[in-house]
């Protein structure tokens, strides 16, 4: 039994639309499932060269499992100890930050500058303005972290799906490989390196940029004396992935802790503005092009609009799923156009 070419639109259509609504529906159920799928994803290949050393299919997984337990455990819970001390801290501190700023804009401006800026008119908005914008950040940075204190428990569930489908992916992927139309099998699986490709040059690009500028910017303000610079870094560094978001937000935030901090030490302030600036040269000149590289094809501007629709339609579970599917349609929309290149409608029938 064939199917026709609107029957299999109808049928692609139909898997598609179920997707969706499985992700509308069920998208925090699937989280962990989904995490787990993606960190099985990024340690195959871990896997699959220990077993070219001799291991056998189990004890690589067992041995990936025990090097991540041993090395990165006690690293993660020192940082995440140490960012809900800092997080606990400053959210204590924000009004006591709020309302030194207020000072400084009402009481500690030079009057030459007052009197040029007219600041006697204007300093009761501008402090509003502040304070206003004090509480939205800290309010991000607390939902923020508060989303990952409620995930924490998932992170019971992620490593045992992560090794389950681990022991099996090569088996798993076989069976998914025997399933494809056999019409348009190799296409599938053209389709499916190109993507496979794309997805993976940019998790490990962007993956290693978050963590160097996360580090980057989390020691250099420590260095300077920052008050919560821990986190303050962390957070500029985690949202690296998303173009300019992470610099803006936490130059924002550190400027602003920084001018209550050491009001009247502009060398210090200057130097806390020179921070993200270095970080943004470096990370636009050097760091992005040589670890991400323009091979990897997602546009800037497409990542933002992925990461925008897919995580204002499902959350956390759709900012997971954006890179992968930006991905794909953007690998689909390649082939198309080469489909159409060679096609009778761009070429004419003269060809």
């Amino acid at each position: 039994m064939s199917f026709s070419v609107r029957q299999q639109m109808i049928f692609w259509g139909v898997l598609l639309l179920s997707a969706v609504i499985l992700l509308a529906y069920l998208g925090n159920i699937l989280l962990p499932f989904i995490a787990g799928a993606a960190l099985a994803y990024l340690l195959d290949p871990l896997a699959d060269r220990l077993q070219n050393f001799g291991f056998s299919r189990i004890w690589a997984v067992i041995l990936i499992s025990a090097i991540f337990v041993l090395l990165f455990a006690p690293i993660a819970v020192f940082i995440f100890i140490n960012l809900v001390d800092q997080l606990t801290k400053l959210v204590i501190a924000a009004p006591a930050i709020s309302e030194r700023l207020t000072t400084v804009i009402n009481g500690t401006l030079p009057s030459k500058f007052s009197e040029s800026f007219n600041l006697d008119e204007t300093n009761l908005p501008l402090s509003e303005f502040l304070n206003s914008t004090i509480i939205v950040l800290m309010s991000s940075i607390v939902k923020s972290f508060s989303s990952l204190v409620s995930i924490a428990g998932l992170v019971l569930i992620t490593p045992i799906v992560a090794i389950y489908l681990l022991i099996d992916w090569d088996r798993l992927t076989g069976k998914i490989n025997a399933l494809l139309p056999l019409d348009h099998a190799d296409t599938i699986r053209n389709l499916s390196r190109e993507v496979h490709e794309v997805i993976s040059g940019f998790i490990r690009g962007m993956g290693s940029v978050c963590c160097i500028l996360g580090a980057y910017y989390a020691i250099s303000l420590m260095i300077l004396g920052l008050d919560f610079g821990l986190i303050i870094g962390v957070f500029a560094g985690l949202l690296t992935f998303i173009p300019y978001l992470g610099a803006i937000l936490g130059g924002v935030l550190a400027i602003g802790l920084s001018l209550v901090q050491f009001w009247g030490e502009w060398n210090t302030i200057l130097f806390v503005i020179g921070v993200f600036a270095v970080g943004q040269i470096v990370e636009g000149n050097f760091l992005t092009p040589r670890l991400v590289g323009g091979s990897v094809g997602l546009h800037p501007v497409a990542l933002l609009l992925a990461l925008s629709i897919f995580g204002s339609l499902f959350g956390l579970i759709g900012m997971l799923v954006a890179v992968p599917i930006a991905a794909s349609i953007g690998v689909l929309l390649k082939f198309l156009i080469n489909q159409y290149l060679k096609s009778q409608v761009y070429l004419g029938k003269s060809k």
